[in-house]
């Protein structure tokens, strides 16, 4: 498939989303309180209780979603497609089935179309804290239309309906 794209640049301080399921979250913070000087320049978002649970674990300022199965994932979605997030840390549990598994599967989705870093786990979002492109201005690509051309079973459907 063809797409078409465009580009965006984050700033050199981040957005990050900072999110993470309830077998995870001390995980989290003790991972956002080992970064903590590495985080507090930049902006921090997070759902329901993982953004309470940041402000009174790290001091961090974080500022809150709904909880996640109760829409702060598509929250959190939301805010990536106005480009207002620009890289997620989410530390979900791959071994748990999650009754908002739906929209999980919907939030790593539009993270992947807006190109944003995603972190699963600690290892990879120490990768992402330690690169040196963390506090530089990026530039992502954004897909912006499928631009595959139309079969010609497709294009007789199109033609039959006009």
């Amino acid at each position: 498939m063809k797409y078409g794209y465009r580009i965006s640049k984050s700033n050199s301080i981040k957005n990050i989303a900072l999110i993470a399921h309830d077998n995870r979250k001390q995980e989290l913070m003790d991972w956002a309180q080992k970064h903590k000087e590495i985080l507090e320049p930049h902006t921090l978002v997070g759902t329901g209780t993982t953004a309470k649970l940041l402000e009174e674990h790290t001091k961090l300022s974080v500022s809150g979603f709904k909880s996640g199965p109760l829409g702060g994932d598509q929250q959190v979605g939301a805010a990536i497609a106005e480009e207002k997030i620009d890289m997620m840390i989410f530390f979900w549990d791959p071994l748990e089935a999650q009754p908002h598994d739906p929209d999980v599967k919907a939030l790593l989705r539009i993270a992947a179309l807006y190109d944003i870093p995603i972190a699963a786990n600690k290892a990879t979002a120490d990768f992402i804290v330690s690169s040196r492109l963390f506090n530089e201005v990026y530039e992502r690509k954004i897909v912006t239309k499928n631009l595959t051309e139309r079969t010609g079973s497709n294009k007789r459907s199109e033609d039959k309906s006009r």
